[in-house]
Order: structure tokens, then sequence, then C-alpha cells
């Protein structure tokens, strides 16, 4: 990609972003700008992965063809108040917060600019994401590739109309979160039972692993799956039948639920806020 890419803030994901860019030879190291306010993170970019580095945010600006606006969605106003006058005519700002719809990003620009709307997860650290993208009319079907190119680099990419983005962020963005909680859970009955933590956390893990990999390898029902593992009078369908009596799947329908509002929630308060410009 003959591109230059900026990123603003260089945090977990935008490391994760920088990775697999550099380690997919999507990009090389002079062809990456960083800037963040902690000096730190800056040095710790420059000796893992040789790019360059600032403190300057209108130096990214000025600098990316691809800029990634990668800090947290309260600070989205005054990152892009500070920098709009320095992005260049023709760059493409790809956005990674929750809730701010693309509306609100061209609010806070006051002008016209290709815009792409992201939402990856955290396993962007391990080359695992599920990231979904979306974009505003300006941005070309090339553009569009070159951003999909990247998000590609660290894991697995759909397209959404936007109307979606805020249950996929309940449904893939936040849901490691819940993933985390299960496997805590199944490693704390295996240490109850006599495992000790190090091994339970261990076996648990490769077990959701090992099961996520064959709903995506089998393209099977998850519930064919589950029926498949369930002996008739066996050890499985009594777990089940706990999990079930206990209401288990209501209350993660539920969690999907309310993780939805919340991020609908967080588009109005923004979107709100660019009104107010």
């Amino acid at each position: 990609m003959n591109k230059k890419i900026g990123f603003i803030g260089c945090g977990n994901m935008a490391r994760a972003m920088i990775a697999g860019l550099l380690n997919s030879n999507i990009a090389m190291p002079d062809s990456i700008l960083a800037s963040n306010s902690t000096a730190g993170k800056l040095e710790a970019a420059k000796r893992d992965f040789g790019i360059g580095v600032t403190s300057d945010n209108k130096s990214v600006a000025r600098f990316a063809d691809i800029l990634v606006l990668s800090v947290k969605p309260n600070k989205y106003k005054e990152v892009i108040k500070e920098i709009r006058n320095d992005v260049k005519e023709d760059a493409v700002i790809v956005t990674i917060a929750a809730g701010i719809k693309i509306r609100t990003v061209e609010a806070f620009f006051g002008k016209e600019l290709k815009i792409v709307r992201t939402m990856p997860n955290i396993s962007a650290v391990v080359g695992e994401a599920m990231t979904a993208l979306c974009c505003n009319g300006q941005v070309t079907e090339e553009e569009l590739k070159d951003v999909y190119d990247i998000f590609s680099s660290f894991g697995m990419v759909e397209t959404l109309d936007e109307t979606l983005m805020d249950v996929f962020t309940a449904a893939s963005g936040s849901s490691p979160a819940l993933v985390y909680m299960l496997i805590e859970a199944l490693a704390d009955g295996a240490v109850l039972k006599g495992l000790t933590r190090d091994k339970a956390y261990r076996m648990v893990s490769q077990a959701v692993l090992g099961a996520a990999k064959m709903v995506l390898a089998t393209g099977k029902h998850p519930g064919e799956l589950k029926d498949s593992v369930c002996s008739p009078g066996g050890t499985t369908i009594e777990a089940v039948y706990s999990l079930e009596k206990n209401g288990f799947r209501g209350h993660i329908i539920e969690a999907v639920q309310r993780c939805t509002e919340k991020a609908e929630l967080l588009g109005i308060e923004m979107n709100g806020k660019a009104g107010s410009e």
C-alpha cells in the first residue's frame, strides 16, 4: 500500500494495528507516524516497531493519507478541533470509537471529508480481531479497500450499514469481556474441584478457542455443535441443564441489549455535542 498512515493515540489498539500492518507488509515503518501525549508510549512504539513518533497531533494530520483517530470517544471533539485545519483535503479519516456516528465526526470537522467508521475488538492484540466498518459517500471503493486491508491484517472484517454498528459493538466489540468472565467462571469451577488455577485457565481457554474455531470452520449452527457434545444422560447435558435453569442465555441476550443501548446513548450524547458547535 503506497499510503502514509497516521495514528493519533498510540495505545493498545493502535499498537495492534501497527503490528498487523508491519507483519503483513502492508506498510513499512517509514510510512507510519504516531502521536501520543505520553512519552513512554511513543518511546515504546519507536523501539518496538521502528515507526516515526511525535507528541504533535497536527504533524500526524499533515503527514497522513489515512488518519486513524485512536483516542477515547470523549477526546474526539477536542482532538478534531485541534487538527481539523491540518488534515489533507483527500485524507481518509478512520474512527475506532464506540457510539460516534459518521455525521458527528463530519460536524466536528465542519467540512466534507472522507470518513470510515470502524469497530475492532481487543483481540487485535493477538491478530484475531473482528472488525466492522462503514463509510460516508466521499470514500471511494479503492479507499475503502485500503482501510479494509489494514484491518484484515490483524483479523476478520465485515462491512455493515451504519445502523448496525451499535449492535456490532455489543456483539463483538465488547463481548470479549463477557468471554473472559466465562473463562474465569469455568476455571473457578475447575479449581473448586481440585485443578490448579494455572492449568484451569490454560485448559479452559484452549477449549473456548477450539469451540469458536469449530463454529467458523464447520459453518454449523452453534446449537447443533452443542447437541453433538451432549450424550444422553451424560455429564455435558447436566451442565447445560444447570445453565438453562438459571437463565444463562437470557442473561447474555440482555447483556447484548444493554450494551447496544449504551452505545446508542453515547452516539446521541456525542451528536448533541457536535450540534452545539
